[in-house]
């Protein structure tokens, strides 16, 4: 079902036919980076976390970045503390290894991370543990309907970028 609401909206844009589905599950960074055959970095993670309010939305950031506690809470004024497994589910339509920012369950409001800046494209899920779509920066804002591009991550090498021998592993 969540592949499939993933696939409802990305029709929209008609790239639903894009999507990439695997025989391997690639619910982690490194499992989705091995059966892409990119680098780490490349994957578009989607982590969810509550508001002061206790309501739900999405940031995502790049396969390699930590979040910075003092960056978010000053971009978000509250203490970054992530959903429960359920609560996931509940809000996005999507399990954990799958969450992206698209065919969500709930209207949410999602913020993509500078640390996916410094590639051409990046790579999220589509709903499902087995699943991905390749994306310029670009199209993930207009996709998934950002808010803004944010500042609340550490720990992602700068250094990383499109020079051609870290866009694949198999270069």
């Amino acid at each position: 079902m969540s592949l499939q609401s993933v696939r409802e909206h990305l029709k929209k844009f008609n790239r639903e036919q894009d999507i990439l589905e695997y025989e391997q599950i690639s619910a982690t960074v490194e499992q989705a980076a091995v059966a892409l055959n990119v680098i780490p970095a490349r994957i578009a993670k989607t982590l969810s976390f509550k508001d002061k309010e206790g309501n739900a939305f999405l940031v995502v950031t790049a396969g390699d970045a930590k979040v910075d506690n003092r960056k978010f809470r000053d971009e978000f004024e509250v203490k970054a503390k992530m959903l429960n497994a359920d609560e996931v589910v509940e809000q996005t339509g999507h399990v954990i290894g799958g969450v992206c920012p698209f065919g969500l369950a709930n209207d949410l409001p999602i913020y993509l991370d500078k640390s996916m800046k410094r590639f051409s494209t990046v790579f999220p899920a589509c709903g499902s543990i087995n699943s991905a779509i390749e994306l310029t920066c670009d199209e993930l804002m207009e996709f998934s309907g950002a808010s803004k591009w944010v500042d609340v991550s550490k720990d992602w090498d700068e250094q990383l970028n499109d020079s051609s021998k870290y866009e694949s592993l198999s270069k």
